[in-house]
């Protein structure tokens, strides 16, 4: 059965990259700006997964992480020109050193507790852009983040084409890293703090090591994303510290799926695509978009993944129903 299971997840990943690898052929160029961000959101949201979903923590300052990879990415590129692969490595590397004292700190909390130190780092972090405007642009931000050429002189980057591409390898390799972490004796010790963190801590777990452990990995992936988005977009501003996104983002993770890794890059998806085309059809869009959510909450509180697994198990129990009535 785990088998069976096995073969089925590498054959829908492999089906889904082969979908992904032909978009840029039947999706007009000026749409592929948000197919782009739309990957970059669900890498986002699939970083705070891993504290939501997998150890019931809650951040409300997960923005800082999207932050400091942006801002870290952007300055790589306007004080020393280096390859856009390189910049986004250097930006998630000094983001997430800068994480592992933040995430000590915020885990010395439980709860309520926990959520609103995050939400305090994420706003000194907005409050420090503008302290410190000589090297951050202040309200200004940081404009005119071109994307060097790469290796060799190639400019495969410049292109929305060839970042689609890379954007998608880092998602799909992230994807992969995440799950891996998930299905190990880590990630069960997660599950178990989840569950139930006394009991966890009383078999013999470090609690606090772990979820200092999970937040630093989960602000690694949250500022890929951000490295990722500043080059796209080609600019770094404020409003990628305003605690507005960390709001964002956990709707993405709850409309699809919390505890799934894969749940949260089809809400984050999802949520794009539809804000988007929601706000050129109407200027009330973000009253549909919250009847929306409240809509998932109500009738669908495991989200868009949530739905698939109930279809697929009552197609399976009428196919099951009618194979012994056959019989």
């Amino acid at each position: 059965m785990e088998r069976k299971s096995k073969m089925r997840f590498w054959q829908t990943l492999f089906i889904t990259v082969i979908a992904a690898l032909i978009v840029p052929f039947v999706v007009p160029n000026y749409a592929m700006t948000i197919v782009v961000e739309a990957l970059i959101w669900g890498l986002f949201a699939m970083s705070l997964d891993l504290l939501v979903g997998y150890t019931r923590l809650y951040s409300f300052g997960h923005v800082a992480a999207y932050g400091l990879g942006a801002y870290s990415s952007a300055l790589l590129i306007l004080h020393f020109g280096i390859p856009t692969p390189l910049v986004i490595l250097l930006a998630t590397g000094i983001s997430t050193l800068i994480a592992v004292p933040i995430a000590w700190i915020c885990t010395r909390t439980h709860g309520v507790t926990f959520a609103m130190l995050t939400l305090a780092f994420a706003q000194l972090g907005y409050a420090m852009l503008f302290k410190f405007k000589d090297i951050t642009g202040g309200s200004n931000g940081l404009p005119g983040v071109t994307r060097p050429d790469g290796p060799f002189g190639l400019d495969f980057f410049q292109y929305r084409t060839g970042y689609y591409y890379m954007v998608l390898a880092v998602l799909i390799g992230s994807f992969l890293i995440c799950r891996v972490i998930v299905n190990s004796p880590f990630g069960k010790a997660l599950s178990g703090i989840r569950e139930n963190e006394v009991k966890t801590q009383a078999l013999g777990y470090n609690v606090r090591n772990y979820k200092w452990l999970v937040v630093v990995i989960a602000y690694m992936f949250g500022s890929l994303a951000g490295a990722l988005y500043a080059p796209f977009a080609g600019f770094a501003s404020p409003e990628l510290f305003f605690w507005f996104i960390s709001g964002t983002v956990l709707i993405m993770v709850i409309i699809g799926g919390s505890g799934t890794l894969i749940g949260p890059i089809i809400g984050g998806i999802f949520f794009l695509m539809l804000e988007h085309y929601l706000s050129e059809i109407t200027q009330l869009w973000p009253i549909f978009f919250g009847s929306i959510f409240i809509l998932f909450i109500l009738f669908a509180p495991k989200g868009i993944w949530g739905i698939r697994a109930s279809v697929l198990q009552k197609i399976k129990n009428k196919l099951s129903e009618n194979g012994n009535a056959s019989s």
